[in-house]
């Protein structure tokens, strides 16, 4: 399965935030999307960096409540694991384990056209594999 299989069921929406709005800024959207990570573009709609909740909270570790009026392309990943369409689910599951990521914003000529995450990674797994149990069921059924 590709990546754009996947993309077509879930939907391409991705929430986006920019480098200069503040940390509490970003965690309202968080919140407001119903999401765990957001891709940070800049003016151009370019991606420039991804941050995570995760990202949010050792950094809150760190420094304290300070930080929520920080901007976030201070805690943002500036090194961001991107796919493409065409690419193959499987080998996007190697890179984020091998990565430990759990977020993938998809790019279409640099462009971004969606974002996949570690659930719905699981998600296709989890239904090829029972697809694969039916199938078996049905022969062994046939005997």
């Amino acid at each position: 399965m590709r990546i754009a299989d996947v993309l077509r069921t879930k939907g391409a929406e991705v929430a986006t935030v920019e480098p200069l709005a503040t940390v509490a800024e970003l965690l309202a959207r968080l919140a407001e999307h119903n999401v765990g990570a957001m891709v940070v573009v800049d003016q151009d709609e370019s991606v420039v960096g991804i941050v995570s909740e995760r990202d949010v909270v050792r950094r809150l570790h760190e420094n304290g409540a300070t930080l929520l009026e920080r901007p976030v392309a201070e805690i943002m990943t500036t090194v961001v694991a991107t796919c493409s369409p065409e690419d193959a689910v499987d080998s996007l599951s190697v890179v984020m384990t091998e990565r430990r990521i759990r977020h993938v914003p998809v790019l279409t000529e640099g462009r971004l056209t969606g974002i996949v995450s570690i659930g719905d990674v699981v998600k296709v797994r989890m239904n090829e594999l029972e697809q694969s149990q039916e199938q078996l069921e049905a022969y062994i059924a046939q005997g």
